[in-house]
């Protein structure tokens, strides 16, 4: 059985998911003003509060993918796309560390290693693929998670593109003002994120379970 339960999930359940998620989004808001308040030493940076829910929410998302995949055998190539995607992504926000800690680009590399090969194996298992993102795609999970990468990596780049800024702030601008902008948007976009992979892991336990029924 891989495609999703025909059962659809109840309004108190529903509702309870949406609040959850409003308390987060409204956790991290708060987090980030905090940041600006009492750590004015690390503040919107990599040792701040908002580089480093990044970094737990990309984990998180990481173990839950990894989970899906390896325990619940739910959807293995696209969840495996989507594993390499945000481990890459991962790798990414820690650049700074890389560079600093390791040796220069050495982040290209990991991500060279993580991306690469899960695309060949994606593209050799494409009719598996396909047939497994027409489920995938017609859920809750996936529209979130498309939300997501475009708040992430499409409206975050364009909103903390330096000439926009300049041109709010005018002989007022400081850089550190676009970084925050992007950096905050950033967060919400992997939030998103993380609430699209945590409905794709409740998603995948139903059709766990399933399948257990029907075996």
């Amino acid at each position: 059985m891989s495609s999703p339960p025909a059962w659809p999930i109840d309004f108190r359940t529903t509702l309870l998911r949406a609040t959850l998620y409003v308390l987060f989004i409204g956790g991290i808001a708060q987090g980030a003003y905090l940041e600006a308040i009492y750590l004015p030493s690390v503040r919107f940076t990599e040792l701040g509060f908002t580089e480093f829910t990044q970094t737990v929410i990309l984990a998180t998302c990481c173990l839950m993918l990894i989970y899906i995949r390896h325990v619940l055998k739910v959807w293995p190539t696209v969840t495996l796309l989507l594993l390499a995607f945000i481990a890459a992504s991962l790798v990414r926000e820690q650049d700074y560390f890389f560079d600093e800690y390791v040796a220069r680009n050495t982040w290209k590399v990991l991500v060279s290693l993580i991306v690469i090969p899960s695309i060949v194996w994606v593209v050799i298992q494409r009719r598996r693929f396909i047939e497994e993102f027409v489920s995938y795609s017609n859920t809750f999970a996936f529209g979130l998670f498309a939300a997501g990468v475009l708040t992430t990596y499409v409206f975050s780049r364009l909103y903390g593109r330096q000439i926009f800024w300049r041109a709010v702030l005018e002989d007022n601008y400081v850089r550190e003002f676009k970084d925050v902008a992007e950096e905050v948007v950033e967060l919400l976009g992997y939030s998103l994120i993380l609430f699209a992979t945590l409905e794709l892991l409740l998603l995948a336990l139903r059709i766990h379970k399933a399948r257990r029924v029907t075996n």
